[in-house]
């Protein structure tokens, strides 16, 4: 399987300031000491090989949206959450479908909250008539949140002027389901109005889970069995790791979100292979995620006493082969 990112922040969509992107050039002006290079492309090689992830790049502002690719381009699409991500990933869709790829997308909702759903209704396959679109979710009221989305007083294209053949199942907990390449299993998580995660396995057995919006309390780890099964020997786990350990049991705490201590402790517990930090908080800056991501690193080694756990930090944009 193949995992792509393409929106990695929590609940809210943000954009780099022009500050920011200021910092970014100072910092890679100092970095470069005076030199010169002769063009473009080797100024980029310098910046790839010589610069920290938070200065040459970006973790990127849109919200939750991961796509799962199993099986080749006759196999169906199978995405995760319609937040402001989808937009892109719908466009790289369309571009596939024009050499060949079937047109057919598997939804899988975590939760109805505004930020995993307001990538819909600029998803351009909607638009497409050939196109069958499947929405999964545990919630049976999950078509009236996207429709009430596309009503007229919050959005001028209305819900029933899409093109597609959109359809809507409800899953449960419990049921494997047989969905395109790959066999689908869902699992109930602590968050408001109920969130679901998902874990989806092909036929080689490779397994990937996507469990956002999920809140794991450290204090009550006990309480956490049906997680650590359900990640158990997962090949990657995408996991909501929104704050720090310290905001997520102060004045964060019951907001249903996770932090990156915890999703560590429950992977090492599950022996996962890989981890992938997700769900940022739009309020920190992509130095503050790089800093969580090499604590995240260095907490996985000094707590590891089995086999070692890779940590990722997911990014808008971000490819991982499974």
């Amino acid at each position: 399987m193949k995992v792509r990112f393409w929106g990695t922040r929590g609940s809210l969509a943000v954009a780099q300031k022009a500050a920011s992107i200021g910092d970014k050039i100072a910092a890679a002006l100092v970095a470069a000491r005076g030199r010169t290079f002769a063009d473009v492309a080797e100024a980029r090689a310098f910046a790839e090989s010589e610069l920290d992830f938070a200065t040459f790049g970006t973790y990127g502002g849109a919200t939750s949206c991961v796509e799962v690719e199993a099986g080749g381009e006759g196999d169906a699409f199978i995405v995760c959450d319609l937040g402001s991500g989808l937009r892109e990933f719908g466009l790289d869709a369309m571009g596939r479908c024009a050499r060949g790829h079937a047109r057919v997308y598997h939804v899988f909702l975590s939760h109805l909250h505004w930020d995993h759903i307001c990538g819909f209704p600029f998803f351009v396959p909607v638009f497409d008539p050939a196109a069958e679109v499947v929405i999964h979710s545990g919630h049976p009221d999950a078509e009236t949140a996207l429709r009430r989305q596309q009503e007229e007083i919050s959005f001028p294209v209305a819900f029933d002027w899409l093109r597609a053949n959109i359809s809507f199942r409800t899953l449960e907990v419990g049921t494997r389901y047989p969905i395109g390449a790959v066999t689908v299993e869902m699992i109930e998580q602590h968050h408001s109005h109920l969130s679901y995660g998902y874990k989806f396995t092909d036929a080689a057995g490779k397994s990937v889970v996507y469990s956002t919006d999920s809140e794991h309390k450290i204090d009550k780890m006990d309480a956490e069995t049906a997680f650590v099964g359900f990640f158990g020997g997962c090949d990657l786990v995408i996991c909501d790791t929104m704050y720090s350990l310290a905001d997520s049991i102060s004045m964060k705490e019951d907001w249903g979100h996770s932090s990156n201590v915890v999703a560590i402790d429950l992977c090492h517990e599950a022996e996962a292979k890989r981890l992938a930090l997700f769900h940022h908080e739009p309020t920190y800056s992509d130095a503050d995620l790089q800093r969580m991501h090499q604590e995240s690193i260095r907490y996985e080694e000094l707590t590891r006493e089995t086999a070692p756990l890779e940590v990722l930090c997911a990014y808008d944009g971000l490819v991982v082969d499974v």
